[in-house]
């Protein structure tokens, strides 16, 4: 090999490494001409015949090939990255050697450097380290926060694709934070016991009334005997209103929408329970906003939260007092206000007086025939509409719900 073919090899070697790298330093030309200053005081020739231009064709080839590939596997790199960036489970990967190079977006959040992503972390070192045994190892973590969270690990061997017997190319892990596929179970869960205890209750009345009826020859008693079996038949008729209503406000997560003024939706609120508040002696106390007040939402959803706030207030409040409901603006909301004198609310259950089935007084809603369900179906409407339901209360004083709901733009006229 003469000194010229000893040079281009050097050079292409270099070029094959770092192909793009010299491209975008010194450009096609740049490149060429310091490979034939370098040819030239190498000797000029190789001794096959070929002249130094076609050795540097060839070699220019080359180096296209080098960069083409070299770009390609960049590409693709920064492909796989990103896809593994987008994905909601954490994804880490360690070598052959056990030392992790690769972590997602999603995998560096769970392992951070508070105590619980510390645990995560430990747990994703434990779990890597026990598959190298050659099965897929799993484990589920709770971290007990706040917030509480519940993560699921598996891990299993990248293989090697021969079979002779070569060390595995490494271990990946991924993480799945499962805290509100469990919490979505858990509600689920009770909703269904909830439902059936709530309708298991009547249906047994009535089953019970029925019977002592068929065997009751006193008018008198009939009587009585067939008003409690209505009374049990139209619990049973609410209960599954409730049901319907809730399962068609939370499907209807974006209902249309159009101006509505804030003194309608009161007025056919307060009209449908005004006969329950009669039956109690409790006084309704309506102060419609002055200038009228127009608020975006659905007609039919704002009348039956507002409707569940007003029943609640008259059900929980004694006789002969009062219950108000007024509105007011208040910059872009509108705020619907229901405020009565009744038992109050503890403070111990102000954050789950919104959840299906909750009571705070179990006895007394089953005097006065409640499901449990008005609250919850308030907040989905009220995140239906991107707004909120806000409750101040004292045990003993009364309570005071808060209905707030984007104003419209465009006053109805």
């Amino acid at each position: 090999m003469t000194a010229a073919d000893a040079g281009i090899v050097v050079v292409a070697g270099v070029v094959g490494i770092s192909a793009g790298f010299l491209i975008g330093m010194v450009g096609r030309r740049g490149l060429r001409q310091r490979l034939l200053v370098i040819g030239t005081r190498l000797g000029g020739t190789s001794p096959n015949g070929v002249g130094l231009n076609g050795a540097l064709t060839r070699l220019e080839h080359s180096v296209d090939f080098a960069a083409q590939s070299t770009s390609a596997v960049t590409s693709d790199g920064v492909r796989l990255r990103r896809a593994l960036d987008s994905i909601p489970q954490g994804v880490v990967i360690s070598d052959e050697h056990g030392k992790v190079v690769f972590r997602n977006s999603r995998a560096t959040k769970v392992i951070g450097t508070r105590h619980g992503d510390a645990l995560a972390a430990q747990a994703v070192e434990d779990l890597l380290a026990e598959s190298w045994g050659g099965a897929p190892a799993e484990r589920t973590l709770e971290l007990y926060g706040p917030p509480r969270r519940t993560l699921m690990m598996r891990s299993e061997v990248i293989e090697n694709g021969n079979d002779n017997g070569n060390r595995p190319l490494g271990i990946v892990a991924v993480l799945d934070d499962v805290s509100d596929r469990r919490r979505l179970e858990a509600v689920r869960r009770d909703f269904v016991a909830n439902v059936s205890h709530e309708l298991k209750t009547p249906v047994g009345a009535l089953s019970l009334l029925a019977e002592t009826l068929l065997a009751e020859h006193d008018p008198e008693v009939s009587q009585r005997l067939a008003g409690r079996i209505q009374f049990e038949s139209l619990r049973v008729n609410r209960i599954i209103e409730d049901l319907l209503d809730l399962s068609r406000i939370e499907a209807e997560e974006h209902p249309p929408r159009e101006p509505l003024l804030a003194s309608l939706i009161m007025a056919e609120a307060v009209e449908r329970v005004r006969s329950a508040a009669e039956q109690r002696n409790v006084k309704l106390l309506v102060d419609e906003p002055e200038p009228p007040v127009t608020l975006m939402g659905d007609r039919r959803q704002l009348v039956a939260a507002l409707n569940s706030l007003l029943e609640n207030a008259v059900k929980y409040s004694d006789e002969g007092s009062s219950v108000e409901v007024f509105g007011h603006a208040n910059g872009g909301w509108v705020e619907l206000v229901v405020r009565d004198q009744g038992i109050g609310i503890p403070s111990r259950d102000l954050e789950r007086i919104f959840e299906r089935f909750y009571r705070v007084d179990h006895g007394r809603s089953r005097q006065t025939g409640g499901t449990g369900l008005g609250l919850s179906i308030v907040r989905h409407v009220a995140n239906n509409h991107q707004g909120l339901v806000h409750v101040d209360s004292r045990e003993g004083e009364g309570s005071t719900f808060t209905l707030r709901l984007p104003a419209a733009e465009v006053p109805v006229r």
